[in-house]
């Protein structure tokens, strides 16, 4: 049987008795990293054997794991907090299990974005989407698909957050955010800005950002010039009408939102 087992985010003592038992009897642990693993094993009382097992050697590790869960073996599957497969290593192998019809289950416990979004107070339903990409163009493919009305989760590194912040402004618009980190820990914080403001001063450790859902004003701002003005045109609006308005919502001169709308008709 393989495990996937969600460990403490914060506090060691999150951990769950059940989490516990099957650390303790498993054959071996396959962890994000053995040296912070190794920490919680000890803690626990297990001295079970462990292999790393991240993003980098994944695919190498994949038939190792698949073999000994095909011998009877139990497995436990760890990231370096929360939850495995979450923004962690785990979903490939999740999938060849299911391909190759091996007994597999999941150890709740903590996870990082179900407490930052209790912790926001904003209203379901969410979008979880975890850390964006660095490339600008795989992160404008990933916006442009899962962009949502409603609530969204993000990750961030401290290198990336304010530059996150400030893309997501532009991106969404002025929406409401709760900034959040040390979850679970002594020194936890949640800071509420709007988009437009928000900046984390010297930071440090990991983040989670929650951002509201939209309202239509906001909603209308994270548009392109090109779904803006669609926006109204599929309301009933002439074209020149549906420019009119996307001016006057976003500031500016109709003739600017023609030039930027038309040529951008003329490139395609």
């Amino acid at each position: 049987m393989v495990y996937f087992v969600a460990t403490p985010i914060g506090n060691l003592g999150e951990i769950t008795s059940r989490a516990t038992e099957v650390l303790k009897s498993a054959d071996v642990v396959y962890c994000e990293d053995t040296r912070r693993s190794a920490l919680l094993l000890k803690h626990i009382g297990s001295s079970a054997p462990t292999r790393s097992y991240h993003k980098f050697n994944e695919e190498q590790r994949l038939k190792e794991i698949l073999q000994a869960a095909r011998e009877g073996k139990n497995i436990a599957i760890v990231s370096d907090a929360g939850m495995p497969c979450v923004s962690d290593p785990g979903r490939v192998l999740v999938n060849a299990l299911i391909e190759d019809g091996l007994k597999y289950t999941v150890v709740s416990g903590a996870s990082a974005f179900l407490n930052a979004f209790v912790l926001s107070g904003f209203a379901a339903p969410f979008t979880f989407v975890g850390f964006l990409p660095e490339k600008k163009v795989d992160r404008e493919r990933l916006m442009q698909r899962v962009a949502s009305l409603s609530a969204m989760i993000f990750y961030a590194a401290p290198h990336d957050v304010n530059e996150n912040l400030g893309y997501l402004y532009e991106r969404l618009g002025d929406r409401r955010v709760a900034v959040i980190k040390e979850i679970s820990k002594i020194h936890e914080k949640v800071t509420f800005f709007n988009l437009s403001e928000a900046r984390v001063e010297e930071p440090r450790g990991e983040y989670v950002l929650v951002t509201d859902g939209a309202n239509e004003e906001n909603a209308l701002n994270g548009l392109s010039v090109e779904e803006h003005v669609s926006f109204y045109a599929d309301k009933g609006m002439s074209k020149m009408e549906a420019i009119k308005q996307t001016a006057k919502d976003r500031g500016t001169s109709k003739n600017e939102i023609y030039k930027l709308f038309f040529n951008k008709d003329e490139n395609d």
